[in-house]
């Protein structure tokens, strides 16, 4: 019992030696002691006397600083990153003091409406307030280590050094391996629909600080308040809840271990997953077994998005990635995407030099590029032309010509040399030097 009731030290140290595996911990909760625990594995697999390293003040303060990293907007009680950083000191002990005398409250959730990238539809998006992203934050720096000591290697969504494009590598090697049936499954509304008294069970198994757990349900039940109504959601994850990661990714641990165990090579980002395999009765079989778990733990695949695809002859889409006999390309959606980041930096009458508008296209343009470098060179050309298509009808509006430039005449008149002066980022040539520096 003395690793389960490890107690967080004043001063907890700085400077260690970690293994790279827990390189990514908050070592103000995370002592030597703790991990050491960890990797042996407490008694009886469960761990007790969490709560006070939720609510050590440390703890509080780190958790603040990665709040504020991420910016955010202010919840239902408007108090903004900003607003919160002058009183930060005074709220950070409040919290403290709440938590530790079981009397915190979390508020609800503002839920507003954001554009579905190359949609007309709008989806949900959940706020909570500054405090409550706080307070989550430091909860999973308590929790998430317990739980990613068992979450299953193929599944790379939100978790420490993972990635979509580790995933990506992942499918792709396996299609040149000759896997290439594919199971392209969709749970319908996952986030929204995950049964809660099973989620609770799950972290059970794992954690038995009854006021940790008190806690989780009451971030579980919180209220969601739109413009109209508020209700508490009976099922599903809070959205937009900084804890909600982590939460979905302990509900799809056991399908991850169960499609390994059973020899499907399945890959997993939060709730996207497909299954490749070599033969179609081999699909089918794995389809089955998906449709047989979901139906169990209260989840539904969609029926029309779930399906079995030969990538031969198919095309099929993953993390924004289209793979097309062979070659990968971007998703309509990713590409309408960056085109709306675009659209929002070019408009013809922002009143900016042509010199800060590019700066303001760079880093959009270099992070599309890092993460579609991979996809086939005809991707590229098509993505410059429109953007410098854009940059041209603001030259023709700073001389005060009228219409948005043309193909040929104002390629003529505004030449790329122009952009390229500027510091033009061009995919491109982005692509061609990746290439020669392969060779």
């Amino acid at each position: 019992m003395e690793e389960q009731r490890t107690t967080v030290p004043e001063t907890a140290k700085q400077v260690r030696e970690i293994p790279p595996r827990w390189d990514w911990v908050e070592p103000l909760v995370w002592t030597d002691k703790m991990l050491a625990a960890l990797e042996k594995g407490v008694k009886g697999g469960k761990w007790f006397s969490l709560i006070d390293k939720v609510y050590y003040l440390p703890n509080l303060e780190s958790a603040w600083k990665q709040v504020a990293a991420n910016r955010g907007s202010a919840g239902i009680d408007n108090v903004s990153i900003k607003h919160y950083r002058r009183h930060a000191e005074q709220r950070l002990n409040r919290s403290s003091e709440l938590l530790k005398q079981d009397k915190y409250q979390p508020a609800g959730v503002k839920r507003v409406w954001i554009d579905k990238p190359g949609s007309k539809e709008q989806r949900p998006l959940g706020i909570p307030t500054v405090t409550d992203r706080v307070v989550q934050t430091a909860l999973r720096n308590v929790i998430e280590p317990i739980f990613e000591q068992d979450f299953c290697e193929y599944s790379y969504g939100f978790r420490p050094h993972r990635s979509c494009k580790d995933a990506l590598r992942r499918v792709d090697g396996l299609l040149k391996q000759g896997s290439k049936y594919v199971v392209d499954a969709d749970i319908k509304g996952y986030f929204d629909s995950i049964p809660q008294d099973k989620l609770m069970q799950l972290i059970e198994e794992k954690i038995a600080d009854s006021r940790v757990l008190a806690l989780l349900r009451q971030y579980l039940s919180q209220k969601v308040i739109d413009t109209a109504a508020s209700w508490t959601p009976e099922a599903g994850t809070p959205q937009g809840a900084v804890i909600s990661p982590i939460l979905a990714n302990i509900y799809l641990n056991p399908l991850d271990w169960m499609m390994l165990d059973k020899g499907y090579a399945m890959t997993r980002y939060a709730d996207d997953f497909i299954v490749m395999c070599e033969t179609r009765e081999e699909a089918e079989n794995a389809l089955e077994l998906i449709r047989i778990w979901t139906q169990g733990v209260g989840l539904t695949l969609h029926p029309t998005k779930t399906k079995i695809i030969n990538a031969d002859e198919e095309i099929f889409e993953f993390l924004g990635y289209k793979f097309k006999q062979g070659m990968k390309f971007p998703t309509d959606k990713s590409i309408m995407k960056f085109r709306d980041n675009i659209r929002k930096q070019t408009r013809r009458s922002n009143g900016k030099s042509m010199e800060q508008i590019i700066a303001k296209l760079k880093p959009i343009q270099r992070g599309w590029f890092e993460y579609f470098k991979h996809c086939h060179r005809h991707t590229f050309p098509d993505q410059d032309r429109w953007t410098r298509r854009r940059l041209r009808s603001i030259l023709k509006k700073y001389e005060k010509r009228k219409g948005i430039a043309t193909i040929h005449n104002d390629n003529i008149r505004y030449p790329n040399r122009i952009f390229d002066s500027y510091g033009f980022f061009s995919l491109v040539r982005a692509h061609r030097e990746l290439c020669q520096s392969l060779k």
